[in-house]
């Protein structure tokens, strides 16, 4: 196990973080984009019993940035906001790190059993390069239907559920 973090290891990501300014690259998530996306969530979790979850995060935290990556950092933020903790462990986390201009999902065990790493990550990769090409809301707002196209073809319902397990809102760390 240690290999593998040691592996990971990165003094570049970490002078990344570290000179990373936020202003210059998060511009397009005004408080009308946070509201846009939030709605897109909404609506990607209409028709289905599971839960969609994203975050936006400026860059990855200094004092991690060195050991750990982006995908190192959704899995914690899986954990930390609970998405894991769904009824039928139907959870997804979309996570968007802008400094690395990464995008990871992680998705809970019970839609893991039917959806591949695979299909999560081509859904990945086609919304990077969609932000790659300043088209950053579009990309996310695309991802977020194509997650809840997945998560209704193997958990539909007629008729959403009283009940929302996680919250819609769209979460931005600084």
């Amino acid at each position: 196990m240690a290999e593998n973090n040691a592996s990971k290891s990165s003094f570049a990501r970490w002078w990344r973080q570290v000179l990373f300014v936020p202003v210059l690259h998060s511009k397009w998530l005004t408080p009308a984009a946070k509201a846009r996306l939030t709605e897109q969530v909404t609506l990607a979790e209409q028709g289905h019993r599971g839960e969609v979850f994203l975050i936006v995060e400026n860059h990855l935290p200094i004092q991690e940035a060195y050991h750990s990556d982006c995908r190192d950092r959704a899995i914690d933020l899986f954990s930390e906001y609970r998405v894991w903790d769904t009824e039928e462990n139907t959870g997804v986390l979309i996570y968007v790190n802008v400094c690395e201009h990464k995008l990871e999902i992680v998705a809970d065990r019970g839609i893991s059993a039917h959806v591949s790493p695979t299909v999560w990550r081509a859904m990945c990769d086609k919304a990077v390069v969609g932000i790659a090409n300043q088209k950053t809301e579009e990309s996310l707002t695309d991802l977020l239907d194509e997650v809840g196209q997945v998560l209704r073809q193997y958990y539909h319902l007629e008729h959403n559920p009283s009940g929302n397990e996680l919250s819609d809102t769209v979460v931005f760390l600084k």
